[in-house]
């Protein structure tokens, strides 16, 4: 069975690294994990899973940040998760299975179980929620992304059934941490991409994205954690429109 590296990115994740690495244990025959300063027991964790670690001492976005720990890989096939992320049974058989297969694809894309606040999230645009994470490491490269980053494959993607678990936020100071994080990074790429906004649009912006998930997207079928989640997608719109508006206006 040709050989699969777990890539993980961290900063202070003591309290979720420990069950992402160990969902990969019995699939990956190597772990790397490029970290940004941690101050807690995420490095000591990650070592006594045998995880190779890298301590670039810099921060160049996500999609850079991920694409060091895809060139410090030697596997042939790479598996990216985030450390709050992890697999069960189903997920891992399934991912065995393309190992072992001659005639796999370069890139498989899998559903992501998302939850808020330890409530599943089966609405609001957040289920299936595909994400791509295991493809041949020659066939495929993390964009520049600052944030939501992506992988790039060159050839055929194909999606598998089984779902990563996904612990997307976990207290209401974790949402407002994102939106905040999350909110001017993606500002500041919106500036480099040349776009415009006026502080108006940017309540407009707010105010539809939370409909669309709310409603369009039946997040209302979530009962009160959809309303939060589309709250969450409103309160991120809005600081990433508004970041752009503060720039517009100077």
């Amino acid at each position: 069975m040709p050989r699969l590296s777990l890539i993980v990115i961290t900063k202070n994740e003591e309290a979720s690294i420990g069950r992402c690495l160990q969902s990969a244990a019995g699939i990956a025959d190597e772990i790397v994990v490029v970290d940004s300063g941690s101050t807690d027991r995420t490095l000591e964790i990650a070592r006594a899973f045998g995880a190779k670690i890298l301590e670039p001492g810099d921060w160049p976005g996500f999609g850079p940040q991920k694409q060091r720990a895809q060139e410090a890989a030697s596997g042939e096939w790479i598996l990216s998760l985030d450390s709050d992320e992890w697999m069960e049974e189903g997920l891992v058989r399934e991912i065995r299975d393309v190992l072992n297969d001659p005639a796999a694809a370069p890139g498989y894309r899998m559903p992501r179980r998302n939850r808020f606040i330890g409530k599943i999230v089966r609405f609001g645009g957040w289920w299936p929620d595909h994400v791509l994470r295991l493809y041949r490491r020659d066939k495929g490269r993390f964009n520049d992304n600052l944030v939501h980053e992506s992988v790039v494959v060159d050839g055929e993607v194909r999606t598998l059934n089984n779902p990563i678990e996904h612990n997307t936020i976990v207290s209401a100071e974790d949402a407002s941490g994102k939106v905040e994080r999350y909110g001017e990074i993606a500002g500041r790429e919106l500036i480099a991409r040349g776009r415009r906004c006026s502080a108006f649009e940017a309540r407009l912006r707010g105010a539809a994205a939370y409909l669309r998930s709310f409603v369009l997207q039946l997040g209302f079928l979530d009962g009160a954690t959809g309303h939060r989640v589309a709250r969450y997608q409103s309160r991120y719109t809005y600081k990433k429109w508004a970041r752009v508006a503060a720039t517009n206006t100077r």
